[in-house]
């Protein structure tokens, strides 16, 4: 199967059944229960954060931006990520591929809408080969800050937990505390 179809093919797969977390602060996060779908094939979370659209969007999608999160990770901490792993390696446009983590977090862009979407084809090092997830981050206003809505589905069985606790403590977390640094 090629990459165009595997992408198309994981596009077309209906959102899963998910609960909408409540708002909170990255560092607070809500119940993984509020975030993880019944049957376990999906994750919905909704965090807050006090910097814009554009630069949230901006430090998702610039390698130089994202390597700032990396350094400030759970993976990071706990020697996941050796200190000398490559740098964050992210393409921006549809199509382009990224990795990120030193490589273990590994994909391919399907839409970047700048300061509003990203949605990418997306998976972990760990997965067996071919097992791919859709993962969605839409940006939306609120108040002075941004609402980022995240969606994940198509993930292997089983991982749904491990998943929520990675977005918050290796991507939420870390991506607040680089956006309150100047």
């Amino acid at each position: 199967m090629s990459r165009r179809h595997l992408v198309l093919g994981l596009a077309a797969l209906p959102p899963g059944l998910c609960f909408a977390a409540a708002a909170a602060p990255a560092a607070d996060p809500p119940g993984a229960d509020q975030e993880i779908s019944h049957n376990a094939v999906a994750i919905h979370q909704e965090i807050t954060f006090q910097a814009s659209r554009s630069r949230i969007y901006h430090t998702l999608t610039d390698a130089k931006a994202f390597d700032r999160v990396v350094q400030l990770s759970e993976a990071m901490k706990t020697g996941m990520i050796p200190a000398q792993a490559a740098p964050s390696r992210i393409g921006r446009r549809a199509g382009a591929g990224f990795a990120l983590f030193g490589g273990y977090v590994s994909g391919l862009q399907v839409e970047l809408v700048p300061d509003r979407r990203i949605v990418q084809v997306w998976r972990a090092g760990s997965w067996d080969p071919g097992d791919y997830s859709i993962a969605s981050y839409v940006l939306r206003d609120e108040g002075a800050g941004c609402r980022l809505v995240f969606d994940q589905r198509g993930f292997p069985a089983g991982e749904a937990q491990h998943l929520v606790e990675g977005w918050h403590g290796n991507y939420w977390q870390p991506l607040a505390k680089a956006l309150a640094q100047p």
